[in-house]
């Protein structure tokens, strides 16, 4: 038997207007973890959706060799019946349904005609224990954290006899304690035989835990590295996936002088009827013209709330305190009075919140501020044409125009979208949340860029991350958020990542 349990040959997909995969590819050892980097919209989940069959033989071109055998998937099941088994980032859970349930839905034990129930949960607590979840199988997943989740899904891979499980960024959405307890059960599925091909933008995890690493870019194969045979660093992983060094990924600013209070915020509570429970507590900040502020913490700790409570209060809450733009007290009753005030939010749900996916670029980008678009009460679509054109070109957008629909964009150029629809608003005051949750090293690097560009033409920027370094990296300075309450402020130069954590976990 071949030592490669999958074979990939010349494998070329092509959408209208873009060859998303040019004669990739790509081989994967029998027993490794094997990940795939490359910057968004390199590939990577093309080159996956084919060999799991969400793109059908047909639909493109090459060869899938698994197992020793050519294979011809017309479907998602054809993969999973030889042990394909692919967990998105986006989970294929049922909410309302039970954790049995959704482990083998789909496939479900039965006896006759009938599904064996009382068989299925005991198979149930098989697969949990496998994945080290104790837990009651009974219970909804709707209840469960993320991470919990995260190893539902897996245990539901392992009920379908998986051969090779795909990843794709499974730790996106984790805090660092769950991140690193999957990382665990990676390693530990592959000691049972189990093949893993890991997608992943953090490069830290793809050095702990990679036997081989293949790089693509702009669809193609750029290398496969070898942890016994290569050096393998993070820099020469980034080299390989943007085509160029990035010394360093946090680009320097000097100004240190920054100008009057921009935003400030006093004595801010809320509550949330939904959870019957108090979500901020008397929470007080500033940030000041040019300045860029990181809100640390916990998940769970308060911050996108705080970032909701004062971008219009869609959520509902009761929320109680002062808002002040450039030393003007505000009230925002809806997000219209906030973006009016010059107050915008990237929220971290791109997806979910923060874009259209049914609809283009354009429409996305000038949504936001559409009246500065309109004459005589018609939108003037040349002017929009080439506002959105513009962004395009400033923020690096890759697509063929300004029509292509935004869900068919990588999740780096949405959040680009993302980005200039709020630029277009043209705020004050800019609030990111997570700005880069789930993009790669390389549109990272440009969202930075991007960041210090408008910190040094006078905008102010908050900042919510869970990513410390990244904190740490582009902050002038650092509140750090616990149990709904600001617990600390941080001069940049005082911060390390020890002190926040102290501060974050008391």
């Amino acid at each position: 038997m071949s030592d490669y349990i999958l074979e990939m040959k010349n494998i070329t997909k092509t959408f209208p207007g873009v060859k998303a995969l040019d004669n990739v590819n790509f081989k994967v050892k029998r027993g490794e973890i094997h990940c795939l980097v490359g910057e968004n919209g390199s590939g990577k989940s093309t080159l996956m959706k084919v060999l799991s069959g969400v793109y059908p033989y047909g639909e493109y071109s090459g060869d899938i060799v698994f197992n020793g055998n050519i294979q011809r998937f017309s479907h998602i099941s054809d993969s999973e019946k030889v042990g394909i088994v692919t967990i998105y980032q986006e989970l294929a859970l049922i909410p309302e349904l039970t954790v049995y349930e959704n482990i083998f839905l789909g496939h479900e034990i039965k006896k006759g005609k009938f599904i064996d129930w009382e068989e299925t949960i005991v198979r149930a607590k098989e697969m949990l224990k496998k994945v080290k979840l104790n837990i009651n199988p009974s219970i909804k997943i709707k209840d469960l954290g993320v991470g919990m989740q995260q190893l539902v899904e897996i245990a539901k891979a392992l009920s379908k006899n998986v051969k090779l499980l795909i990843l794709d960024e499974p730790t996106a959405a984790l805090n660092e304690d769950d991140s690193e307890n999957l990382l665990k059960l990676i390693k530990e599925l592959k000691a049972q035989g189990v093949t893993c091909i890991l997608i992943s933008h953090k490069l830290k995890e793809v050095l702990e835990v990679a036997d081989s690493i293949t790089v693509l870019r702009d669809g193609k194969t750029i290398c496969s590295l070898d942890r016994e045979k290569d050096k393998i660093t993070e820099g020469i992983i980034i080299k390989h996936m943007v085509g160029r060094e990035i010394d360093d990924i946090y680009p320097k600013r000097n100004i240190k002088n920054f100008g009057d209070k921009v935003l400030e915020v006093k004595n801010l509570s809320a509550y949330d009827p939904n959870l019957n429970r108090q979500i901020l507590k008397d929470v007080s900040f500033n940030v000041r013209k040019g300045e860029i502020v990181g809100i640390a913490g916990l998940m769970g700790s308060g911050r996108t709330e705080l970032a909701l409570s004062i971008f219009g209060n869609s959520k509902g809450y009761k929320v109680k305190g002062d808002i002040f733009v450039n030393g003007e007290k505000k009230r925002f009753l809806k997000p219209k009075d906030a973006i009016k005030a010059g107050v915008a939010y990237v929220t971290e749900d791109r997806k979910g919140n923060g874009l259209i996916l049914i609809d283009d670029i354009k429409s996305n980008i000038t949504l936001a501020n559409l009246k500065s678009l309109c004459e005589k009460g018609f939108i003037n679509q040349n002017e929009e044409i080439k506002v959105a054109n513009e962004y395009k070109a400033s923020l690096k957008i890759k697509a063929p125009s300004v029509e292509q629909k935004v869900g068919n964009l990588s999740g780096g150029n949405q959040q680009k979208v993302s980005l200039g629809k709020w630029l277009f608003a043209r705020p004050y005051v800019l609030i990111l949340d997570e700005p880069t949750r789930g993009i790669d090293v390389g549109a990272k690097y440009e969202i930075y860029t991007l960041m210090n560009e408008l910190v040094k033409q006078g905008m102010s920027i908050v900042m919510i991350s869970s990513e410390l370094p990244e904190v740490l990296g582009m902050s002038d300075r650092v509140y750090v958020m616990s149990d709904g309450k600001i617990v600390g402020e941080l001069p940049i130069e005082e911060a390390t990542q020890e002190k926040i954590m102290e501060l974050a976990t008391n």
